[in-house]
């Protein structure tokens, strides 16, 4: 049996990863996955829709309106996302319809090159997060001031804001969404720690028949230029590694951050298109 295509297998994880929380609806060749209850979490967002493979190029501005419509019915966002090289034709016809798209190149992971434990600063430690680790709900706080913050300077953001988000998070349900993901395998979750518990970096991916995006990470604005990042990212790979999974891929936004990724053994992978201002995937 013919071994499937990079393209192939990312776009299955794309198809496939948002079926364990969220339903597809069929309009047309895209396909627009909707969260069940409210509050629970899913890859994608509240509104993730891609071109079939098989129906790509006849996509048309009416199926991108009927997608549109639903998401307003639904109060979703109207966001998108797909493969530019499945579909080159549907960027024009969603910027006509006046969404602003951005690109995120994919870089796909050498499954040969070796990936050795990288060097971290005195007393800090990577540990994967289960479902009661006393550290979770800072880690789930992290990427909000991470990406609040974007770029790779340290910057001012630290443990006192840290608390208070995580606080939040406690507070408004998100850590109980998330705690029976982690249980059931759907998500994992990396954190470099620092030496009283706190998180320093985190990441995470989600696994799918051997397939897998590594996604979210971020630093705390005043721990970086460490490694904490890079150490995360290597963290994650292995760990997707040692659990069956071949192909681990990402996307990024920087090209600095494109050279860490190089160095750790990732390359070029083709371009996810997606709507500015989307909610991120996680």
């Amino acid at each position: 049996m013919t071994e499937p295509s990079l393209r192939a297998r990312i776009e299955h994880f794309y198809a496939t990863v948002p079926l364990v929380f969220a339903e597809a609806e069929a309009y047309g060749p895209l396909r627009l996955f909707v969260r069940g209850p409210a509050g629970a979490p899913y890859y994608g967002g509240p509104s993730h829709a891609r071109p079939t493979a098989a129906g790509a190029a006849t996509v048309t501005g009416a199926d991108i309106a009927r997608v549109r419509g639903r998401q307003r019915e639904l109060g979703v966002p109207e966001a998108f996302e797909w493969l530019d090289e499945v579909a080159p034709s549907m960027r024009g016809l969603i910027e006509g319809a006046g969404l602003p798209v951005l690109e995120r190149p994919l870089m796909v992971l050498d499954p040969h090159h070796p990936l050795p434990p990288p060097p971290l600063p005195v007393g800090v430690t990577l540990r994967a997060l289960d479902a009661d680790d006393p550290a979770l709900p800072a880690a789930l706080a992290l990427p909000r001031l991470a990406f609040a913050d974007a770029g790779t300077a340290v910057g001012s953001a630290g443990r006192g804001e840290l608390a208070l988000v995580a606080a939040k998070l406690v507070d408004d349900g998100t850590l109980a969404a998330v705690r029976p993901v982690l249980r059931d395998g759907h998500k994992v979750l990396v954190a470099a720690l620092a030496a009283d518990g706190t998180p320093l970096a985190v990441g995470h991916y989600h696994p799918a028949d051997g397939i897998t995006e590594i996604g979210g990470i971020g630093t705390l604005p005043t721990a970086r230029r460490q490694g904490l990042g890079a150490a995360v990212m290597a963290a994650l790979a292995t760990h997707a590694r040692d659990h069956g999974v071949h192909t681990v891929f990402l996307a990024y936004a920087e090209d600095a951050v494109a050279r860490i990724y190089a160095r750790l053994g990732f390359r070029a992978a083709g371009t996810t298109l997606l709507i500015a201002n989307q909610p991120a995937r996680s």
